[in-house]
């Protein structure tokens, strides 16, 4: 009988231990405490970041977002009732992953909800590409002076309170003065011009969803336009996810090197949806029962729009927020606070709306603190007359309420400021080119109107439009392409407007 030696059974250990793979693998894990209002207290999770993804059984993720001492405090995703699947005691497993949404061509045309899924019945989103939804913002150096305008294709804003390509302007007002109108409009105006842009609807009823999306389609604007949607009926935590997606979106085109339109509508929601959050996570309220970071929650979101310096090509990302005001209160807390991270506001206001100014934009609250350096030369000449004809207008009709006596002066100023007041009312959904807005308010401030009756004044520009493009083209091509007005181009504008009013008053 032989014996096996010792050499021999070392040799085979060795051999053994070579072809022994292991396939154990350590997962970070916790169990849930406690879960309600698409909420979730975690314990144990030691190691978890925050934004990160977490997982829970039945194909359920949240989001850490509260890490304390003892508990992580996670925000669940999914539809209504996805917390309904988890209880206590459940098992929660760490992705290592931060909160992604998915980037690229192929969402333009498309409907999607805060987490980058298609919600139009479309079929898939493919794509490779995936960027994470908070992002820091570009630093100093990375950025460069605003220089070229965003044409919303609306008289009043284009010529008195002008945005810039990666500017910040609030549009702020009651409900049913027209905010939502102005951005359309302005998404509707960037057609042609290689603008992307993002609509975002954070706590909308989903028929007015639906009825934005259609108004874009019929505009042919879907074509470059991205929505994303976290209606009334989405969870509180899609409704906080949503704005920092569509800026993720927003971002990986800008840093593409081209330029992007984000309509964020509205914070106000936005705020309020967060305000639930963080009660839930029984974080300490502070005024209004907000939490005390509300002030970062806008101002980290809206710092991400920027024009980018050459060196890193160029792009820009343009945010127009909409907040909601009560009563035009616009000194209350969300309202201040966003006001003071914007670059300037378009207020609109409940009177003028109602009294037929639309769009209802109160000039002297209004303003554009940076987007004046981007305006065209010609509307920067014509809008100064503009505001001051405005602003005398308004001084003149306070005045009048006392019933004095008005000498003819006044009475000229009267009768050009409401000429001017009548010009820059404009239709819903039908933004005008540069060189459009630039006649019609040349018309205005030189008092080549003032002969007309305020009602004339109204059937006046329609008119006249038609009249330029049928027998001065070139006039409204070259205004359009250099942006400015030269003597010729004067000269030829006051001949052309001298002819129709002839042609106008025989009708």
């Amino acid at each position: 009988m032989s014996t096996l030696r010792p050499e021999e059974i070392s040799s085979i250990i060795k051999k053994e231990l070579e072809n022994f793979k292991t396939n154990l693998r350590t997962e970070s894990t916790g169990t849930v405490l406690q879960v309600g209002d698409a909420i979730a207290r975690i314990y144990g999770l030691d190691d978890v970041m925050v934004g990160e993804i977490v997982e829970f059984p039945h194909d359920v993720f949240g989001m850490a977002i509260n890490l304390e001492e003892d508990s992580v405090g996670v925000i669940i995703f999914g539809k209504d009732n996805a917390d309904r699947l988890i209880k206590e005691g459940d098992t929660v497993k760490r992705t290592g992953k931060i909160v992604q949404i998915p980037v690229g061509d192929a969402l333009k045309g498309r409907v999607v909800n805060a987490l980058g899924h298609p919600i139009d019945g479309r079929g898939p989103i493919v794509t490779d590409r995936y960027r994470a939804v908070e992002f820091n913002a570009p630093d100093v150096v990375s950025r460069q002076p605003i220089n070229t305008p965003l044409q919303t294709g609306i008289k009043s804003v284009d010529s008195m309170i002008p945005i810039g390509r990666g500017q910040r302007e609030l549009i702020i007002g009651d409900r049913q003065t027209g905010k939502t109108a102005i951005a359309i409009d302005t998404i509707i105006n960037q057609r042609g011009k290689g603008v992307y842009c993002i609509y975002v609807a954070i706590g909308q009823k989903i028929s007015s969803i639906v009825s934005v999306v259609e108004t874009l389609k019929k505009h042919g604007a879907m074509d470059y336009t991205t929505v994303i949607s976290a209606s009334s009926r989405a969870t509180a935590s899609s409704q906080y996810l949503a704005p920092y997606s569509a800026c993720a979106i927003g971002e990986e085109q800008m840093f593409a090197g081209k330029d992007v339109l984000v309509v964020y509508d509205d914070l106000s929601k936005h705020a309020q949806a967060y305000r639930q959050l963080s009660l839930l996570l029984r974080r300490p309220p502070g005024r209004e029962a907000y939490p005390g970071d509300i002030f970062y929650l806008h101002s980290r979101l809206l710092e991400r729009a920027a024009k980018l310096s050459d060196k890193l090509g160029g792009g820009s990302l343009t945010a127009l927020p909409i907040i909601e005001t009560q009563g035009g209160d616009i000194t209350s807390y969300i309202p201040t606070n966003v006001i003071s991270i914007t670059d300037g506001q378009i207020y609109l206001e409940s009177d003028l709306f109602y009294s037929g100014v639309r769009p209802a934009i109160n000039v002297g609250l209004s303003v554009s603190r940076v987007g004046g350096k981007g305006q065209a030369k010609a509307m920067r000449k014509v809008s100064g007359k503009l505001r001051l004809d405005l602003a005398q207008y308004r001084e003149l009709v306070t005045f009048l309420q006392f019933g004095s006596e008005l000498d003819k002066a006044t009475q000229d100023q009267i009768t050009r400021g409401e000429r001017v007041v009548e010009i820059l009312k404009q239709g819903q959904y039908e933004p005008l080119s540069l060189g459009l807005q630039i006649m019609i308010i040349y018309a205005g401030v030189n008092g080549l109107l003032d002969d007309l009756s305020v009602e004339q004044v109204r059937c006046f520009e329609p008119g006249f439009f038609k009249f330029i493009e049928a027998n001065y083209p070139a006039l409204e091509d070259e205004i359009q392409k250099t942006g400015d007005l030269s003597d010729e181009s004067s000269e030829a504008l006051k001949k052309a407007i001298g002819e129709y009013k002839v042609e106008f008053k025989t009708k």
